[in-house]
């Protein structure tokens, strides 16, 4: 568990004055509050963000903007959140691998996840999935083996970025499918999803919520989803196991806030964002985006980046993989 941290220096009854100034603030308008996104805008992320900026606004009495701050597989967006003043008008709303999973590849990312943000709450599941360009000529994950096998000089899969899931996957598939295949990383699954639709790249490893309207419009494929079981979204799509391939990964978004954000506007923001993700008009919108909603206190939310880093430590460990820049 993440204990609260208290601000350092100044006295019981000034902390209490501060820690009331930010509430009273957050409860009565200003300037904006902004929701740092860090990834580029489209694809089902940003959906996300900018459904629980709208229905945000409202609940605090304030107005809600989203910031796509790009770059460094999420790490700028995620330290402009860490190193902004912790009242509560800076939050930052990202996947969870790149909070707990970053920093078991990078050798500097950067922040703490633990030490360096205060949780607010787990938002929603994500299921992944692996897509098809049409232009591939694959119809199946099995198909996608064979002709992974039969041409490994083209077997390039685009990942929204590295040190994700998604990336490892695809090292997953690789490994078990005995073909080097490369990865392609991109800032965000929307550009990814750009160009597997105009066939520039054959394999994308990415949210389904990046790839679902795509797949409904039929632009693409999704020929499969590394989960324990078929998507309700998708349900006539295979799971990977299903197709002989042993492979289990999903994830979630949460929202967070700089460390020392006052308990009082953090209990505040998880009431509302709460309220707001189990609101029916919300969730109707994000079943268009293959995004389940859930809305946790925030003891859960670190709990399951515990979790999650149990699950996938070993993983990362034996694969070798580690990034400098």
């Amino acid at each position: 568990m993440i204990s609260r941290r208290s601000l350092i220096g100044g006295t019981a009854s000034a902390l209490g004055l501060a820690a009331g100034s930010a509430s009273l603030r957050a409860q009565t308008g200003g300037a904006p509050i902004k929701l740092v996104f860090p990834f580029a805008a489209g694809g089902g992320g940003d959906a996300l963000s900018r459904v629980i900026a709208e229905k945000l606004g409202p609940a605090l009495g304030r107005t809600v903007i989203v910031e796509n701050r790009t770059g460094a597989d999420g790490r700028i967006g995620i330290q402009s959140v860490k190193t902004a003043a912790p009242d509560g008008d800076t939050l930052l709303m990202t996947t969870g691998p790149t909070m707990w999973l970053m920093p078991l590849v990078h050798k500097a990312p950067g922040y703490d996840p633990f030490k360096d943000f205060e949780p607010i709450a787990h938002l929603t599941s994500i299921e992944f999935c692996i897509a098809v360009s049409n232009a591939s000529g694959i119809a199946s994950l099995p198909e996608l083996v064979r002709w992974a096998k039969a041409n490994p000089d083209k077997a390039t899969y685009g990942i929204p970025a590295v040190g994700t899931i998604p990336h490892f996957v695809g090292v997953a598939l690789a490994k078990q499918i005995g073909v080097d295949m490369r990865r392609l990383p991109y800032r965000g699954g929307a550009l990814v999803m750009n160009d597997l639709v105009a066939g520039q790249i054959p394999i994308a490893v990415v949210a389904l919520s990046d790839a679902i309207q795509q797949h409904r419009g039929g632009t693409v494929r999704i020929v499969g989803v590394p989960s324990r079981s078929r998507s309700p979204f998708l349900p006539d799509v295979p799971t990977f196991i299903e197709a002989g391939v042993g492979i289990d990964g999903e994830a979630w978004y949460g929202l967070w806030a700089p460390a020392k954000t006052p308990a009082a506007v953090l209990e505040r923001i998880n009431a509302a964002v709460v309220a707001t993700i189990k609101d029916a008009d919300v969730k109707k919108r994000l079943d268009t985006f293959g995004l389940v909603p859930t809305g946790t206190s925030p003891a859960r939310l670190v709990e399951i980046m515990r979790e999650n880093t149990a699950q996938w430590g070993p993983i990362v460990k034996e694969s070798g993989y580690t990034m400098e820049q």
